[in-house]
């Protein structure tokens, strides 16, 4: 837990570091403005020395007028040096603020596939926003609260120790007491404040899993059964946030007694030193303006100090996901695929989730570029594995992935996944315009080259009829346009990108029997000249490839082209082909 604090506390400062001249600046203006702060009780104390003088009127109105003077430039110095302070503060934190928004969106976007599933998107979201809010949070405490504070109990025990050494000397005792009382409390609130961070994100999670599912809410009735689902998560993080309020509250109620107790004993030591002559009359307006200084600063110290350790808590689940070590990566000297035809093999792969039994066997085999590879076989026996693999969304156990006799755990991900377009079963889309979700496919392709490939998928029918057109938005996830118009945006996409290697899966699943028909006829000029592998349930929609795997279990139990397959009594192929045929029959 510690150890994960300082890690946020590096990182804050390592992005701070980044804008060392505003620093310098926020800095130099803090210590100015804090001395002058403290300067003007010390002229305050002189101009009611002078009031109560048994001087001539006419000399004391001079002397007053003076130090009044003296009073107003020391307060405009003050006023100067926060102003700096405050509009150099407008260029430091949001710009460090933008840079860890931007680290922590580069940083989780490199984990996994797996990492992902894992993972609650809208917990995700949370943790980036308190880890830069954090920032803010720790930065202002820092800067604002503690830096300052210090400097004015330094200043003000300097003065009291100059006015009698007594003063200074239990003012001195008294603060490093209430100091490290208060760290050792902050320390302690912490395991009571990084669970309840951590309760926190689960009410997030929670929420979010139920808004993205809201529909299936709707169609099974199951309101009373989420919200007493929801009310379990919340009464969770309520008991833990009540124990960590309760424990800030006790803190404060000590604190409190004590700064009573100081106060009781420095203005009684001073009417002691007083009736001694050691200490003028007026000298009680700088101690009790010193006094009230001093509670002011250290009240909220232990306040701004729980606040800290908080922002620091709040962090910390995101810190931890920024040293997370990266389950995909790129080796250092990971080179680009270059050359592309479409030649693929499989050398004795081996992959399994986790502990689970492994759901890639010891498979091989090879796939000659141009060639239409059919993947079949019945749920779970490893399709959509082996398209994952082929992808790198995973790292194989054991074994070689070769394109073009280019070993894929050498080559960088991006060129890697530049030579392969995927069409998936359910295709997610952007909330973004129709024109931005098919130019995915190729970024800096022209307006021209995104409506070509949308008429060559059979989208621009649909497209045109929208009073947008092309700058139609989509939707969360695409939900304002059909599965049917969402795969065909998929396959526009794919078009577009031009990869040597295709993957459909189910690509034409969504769609209506009219539809179907000229989606496959695109689709069979798409997969012209290219390497395609077809994952499809419907057998029908398989027969003019070159070739079909016949997968179960994780290998590949039979292989060839239609004809043959269905040819043999005791296949697999044929069985699951009499099946549907005699479903349609």
């Amino acid at each position: 837990m510690k150890n994960n604090t300082k890690k946020t506390l590096k990182y804050f400062i390592f992005h701070a570091k980044q804008f060392k001249l505003q620093m310098v600046i926020m800095t130099a203006a803090l210590i100015l403005g804090t001395l002058a702060g403290m300067i003007w009780p010390i002229l305050f104390r002189e101009f009611f020395d002078i009031l109560i003088s048994s001087q001539d009127k006419s000399v004391i109105v001079n002397a007053l007028i003076g130090t009044l003077l003296w009073i107003m430039l020391v307060e405009g110095i003050e006023w100067i040096s926060w102003r700096f302070a405050q509009y150099t503060n407008h260029f430091f934190q949001p710009g460090v603020m933008a840079n860890i928004s931007n680290e922590c969106f580069e940083r989780l976007h490199l984990h996994s596939f797996r990492f992902f599933t894992n993972n609650f998107a809208g917990a995700l979201v949370k943790k980036i926003n308190r880890i830069v809010r954090g920032f803010e949070r720790v930065a202002d405490k820092i800067y604002w609260d503690i830096t300052p504070m210090s400097l004015k109990l330094l200043i003000i025990l300097v003065v009291l120790s100059y006015i009698n050494p007594y003063l200074g000397l239990i003012m001195g005792i008294w603060t490093i007491i209430f100091i490290v009382v208060n760290l050792k409390f902050s320390v302690y609130k912490l395991k009571y404040d990084i669970p309840r961070s951590k309760q926190d994100s689960k009410v997030t999670a929670a929420l979010a899993d139920t808004i993205t599912n809201s529909t299936n809410v709707k169609l099974f009735s199951a309101l009373n059964y989420e919200v007493s689902k929801f009310k379990k998560v919340t009464h969770k993080w309520y008991k833990i946030t009540k124990k960590a309020w309760d424990v800030s509250s006790h803190i404060e109620a000590g604190q409190a007694a004590f700064m009573i107790l100081l106060e009781f004993a420095i203005l009684y030591t001073a009417i002691k030193l007083w009736e001694k002559g050691s200490i003028e009359t007026a000298d009680f307006f700088l101690i009790q303006a010193y006094l009230f200084e001093m509670f002011h600063q250290l009240w909220n110290f232990g306040r701004n100090l729980r606040e800290l350790y908080e922002a620091l808590a709040d962090s910390e689940e995101m810190t931890v996901i920024l040293n997370t070590e990266v389950e995909v990566k790129d080796i250092p000297d990971a080179k680009v695929l270059r050359s592309v035809r479409g030649k693929v093999e499989f050398k004795r792969v081996n992959f399994g989730y986790g502990n689970d039994e492994p759901v890639i066997k010891n498979l091989s085999f090879k796939v000659k570029a141009g060639e239409k590879i059919a993947l079949i076989g019945p749920s779970g026996g490893g399709k959509s594995t082996i398209v994952k693999l082929m992808l790198r969304l995973f790292e194989i156990d054991r074994g070689k992935i070769l394109i073009d006799d280019q070993d894929t755990s050498k080559t960088t991900q991006d060129s890697l996944r530049k030579t392969i377009a995927l069409v998936p079963q359910d295709p997610i889309l952007f909330h973004r315009s129709l024109m931005d979700n098919i130019r995915y496919g190729r970024k800096n392709a022209s307006n021209r080259e995104v409506i070509a490939a949308a008429k060559m998928a059979h989208c621009h029918e649909f497209i045109k009829n929208f009073p947008k057109g092309y700058e139609t938005f989509v939707g969360e996830r695409g939900v304002k346009l059909s599965g049917g118009q969402r795969q065909r945006v998929a396959i526009a996409r794919a078009i577009l990108s031009n990869a040597r290697i295709l993957i459909l899966d189910e690509a034409t699943s969504s769609l209506d029997s009219e539809s179907e028909k000229i989606i496959q006829s695109a689709l069979n000029n798409l997969i012209k000249n290219k390497t395609a592998f077809i994952i499809a349930h419907r057998l029908s929609t398989i027969m003019g490839a070159d070739r079909i795997f016949v997968l179960a279990n994780g290998r590949i139990i039979e292989q060839g082209q239609h004809t043959d397959l269905v040819s043999k009594e005791s296949s697999l192929y044929k069985r699951l082909w009499d099946l549907q045929v005699g479903g349609y029959l």
